[in-house]
């Protein structure tokens, strides 16, 4: 029987998709080596975008959450307490739950966040709705601790992870969060073909009319993004947005592949994430209370 093909590294949705094979497949290798460094070869990928300072990055690892869960802070290199940037998970599987935040794309971008003044927040989970609840109430809590502004919460998720994100802006009230960058993501229309990610859809059934109306979206879009109906969901989500006449930025990488922020070493993508880090930055800056 031949044996199956491994699959595309090409993105985050197909890194979940390669992982999974090394992990099934794999083990019927000899070479155990071979196969770690394979998994450790999609793990450590990172932005291809770096900022001064952000290799001294202060990272305060595995604080306390909830019923067992821990999440890494990323310090603002800015006074505190600061803006801070909760990076969103919506993958149910155990084995991505617990090292999606160890993953390259999160530690940079995390230092990269903090490099530009803003806290992130990275975390493990087990459940991703009810955990994710039980961080932002422990953040909000805790933030004069945790050097957090609480008036001053944004949203960073990516692929697979954005409906789950998306529920979380529905289903907090809505002065919550001041602004959500979502990047090339599945949104409220998940297809059946996503379903091969093991992606999570909480808000199934919901519409864009539950999303609260005045919080600003950056919605990234990769051009090239093949993955399975991926960018139909998008497109169809801008078009309401849109017709809602939400506060929604769309921003469009033409010919980009999904992932482009990990994989795609251009100078386009390196101008993508700036914009990225700069909407979330103008969006953050300024405490409401410090403008009454």
């Amino acid at each position: 029987m031949p044996r199956e093909k491994p699959p595309s590294t090409n993105g985050a949705c197909a890194a979940m998709r390669r992982l999974r094979w090394l992990r099934t497949e794999e083990p019927r290798m000899s070479d155990d080596a071979e196969r770690e460094r394979r998994v450790a070869e999609v793990v450590r990928k990172t932005a291809v975008f770096q900022l001064p300072g952000m290799d001294r990055v202060e990272i305060q690892r595995e604080q306390p959450y909830g019923d067992g869960g821990t999440f890494d802070l990323y310090v603002a290199a800015s006074a505190l307490p600061a803006p801070t940037v909760l990076f969103v998970y919506g993958f149910p599987d155990p084995r991505f739950a617990q090292g999606l935040r160890q993953m390259g794309a999160y530690t940079s971008w995390g230092r990269l966040l903090a490099a530009s003044g803003m806290n992130a927040v990275a975390y493990s989970y087990r459940e991703p709705v009810s955990d994710l609840a039980a961080l932002l109430a422990h953040l909000r809590q805790n933030a004069g601790a945790l050097g957090i502004d609480a008036a001053r919460l944004g949203i960073w998720s990516a692929s697979g992870n954005v409906p789950t994100a998306l529920h979380l802006l529905m289903t907090q009230p809505p002065d919550t969060f001041r602004a959500a960058v979502l990047l090339y993501g599945y949104m409220l229309d998940v297809p059946e073909a996503a379903q091969q990610f093991g992606i999570g859809v909480p808000a199934r059934g919901r519409n864009i009319d539950d999303l609260p109306r005045a919080v600003p979206l950056l919605v990234v879009r990769a051009g090239n993004d093949q993955t399975p109906m991926l960018n139909v969901s998008l497109d169809a989500f801008v078009s309401a947005a849109l017709a809602r006449d939400l506060p929604m930025t769309l921003l469009n990488q033409p010919g980009a592949p999904h992932s482009f922020d990990l994989f795609d070493d251009s100078d386009a993508s390196r101008a993508t994430i700036r914009r990225v880090i700069t909407f979330l930055g103008e969006r953050l800056a300024t405490s409401p209370s410090s403008t009454k």
